[in-house]
């Protein structure tokens, strides 16, 4: 006899948001602040092209632009949250991991949650000013790539590579707000991050992949089935090399390449001990993608020493 698999609540209980005030439970959890590695997925492509563009890792705009770009990432990873749980609300409710999120839940109204959408773009917007103007007008040319994201699964099999768009953008601003402008160590981080985004989120989607077939909603876990590991052999490899290749045209010196092949041995592991069909696997894999983005951006700080 078979045993199921567990399935990982999307809303835990007992965490530090279960003891903040009642009122404000649910938005906390609309936010995912219980929850932070989406953001940090969001952060890290700002912090590797931030440190890979400044000649120093002691330049204080690193730093400060890192700030920023904190407070930045929770707030817009929040509205994403938001805008993706106002989009997908009649579907979360037939899926055991997200039934109980806020809104299908009837934690939070749908106007209730626009109100406090535009509440969490305004505060968003305020930071996105504190940067030059080419900064301010990359970050305004991203709301709709995220806007768009969470209406993609619904016509493609491939809504992660759009995702990787939204997601990375910040290996664009990072650059920016250090530089002014662009070139090609940004360009080439950006690509790496949307096949890195592509690798990870694929995992992620492993979870839900039952339910996915039965509401109708696509994903690469779906599209690729049993083929997900050698996907990951080509794309992880493929995301290493566009981030190799933006160190090299960014001249950086010897002290990254360690950092970089350790993040490299890191990928290897998530490709070698996947269970595409054990979700508290999936889970810890994806998770641990947090990881391998610190282990860049130590590489990026490294770069110039």
């Amino acid at each position: 006899m078979t045993t199921a698999k567990p399935i990982v609540n999307d809303m835990p209980v007992g965490g530090w948001t279960d003891r903040c005030p009642a009122p404000l439970r649910p938005y906390l959890k609309l936010l995912r602040l219980d929850r932070p590695i989406g953001t940090w997925l969001l952060l890290l492509p700002c912090w590797w092209s931030a440190a890979l563009a400044a000649p120093s890792p002691w330049d204080g705009r690193v730093w400060g632009c890192g700030i920023l770009f904190g407070i930045g990432a929770l707030l817009m990873r929040g509205a994403g949250c938001v805008v993706n749980d106002l989009a997908d609300r009649d579907f979360d409710g037939k899926v055991e991991r997200t039934a109980t999120r806020p809104i299908p839940a009837g934690q939070v109204s749908v106007k209730a949650a626009l109100v406090f959408l535009a509440c969490v773009m305004l505060a968003g917007f305020a930071v996105l000013v504190q940067f030059n103007r080419h900064t301010i007008l990359l970050g305004v040319a991203s709301i709709p790539v995220f806007a768009v994201y969470p209406f993609m699964k619904r016509v493609t099999y491939w809504p992660q590579f759009w995702l990787g768009l939204a997601f990375n953008w910040g290996a664009l601003a990072g650059w920016s707000a250090i530089t002014g402008g662009l070139a090609a160590p940004a360009l080439l981080l950006y690509a790496g991050g949307i096949c890195w985004t592509l690798g990870y989120d694929t995992i992620y989607a492993h979870q839900d992949k039952a339910d996915d077939v039965k509401i109708g909603v696509l994903s690469t876990a779906l599209a690729l089935g049993s083929r997900t590991r050698l996907f990951l052999t080509a794309i992880y490899p493929l995301a290493l090399a566009c981030i190799a290749a933006a160190f090299l045209a960014a001249q950086t010196g010897p002290w990254a390449w360690p950092f970089l092949g350790a993040a490299g041995g890191h990928l290897a592991w998530q490709v070698i001990t996947l269970d595409i069909d054990d979700p508290p696997n999936c889970l810890k894999r994806f998770k641990s993608n947090r990881d391998f983005g610190l282990l860049v951006t130590l590489a990026a700080l490294a770069a110039h020493v």
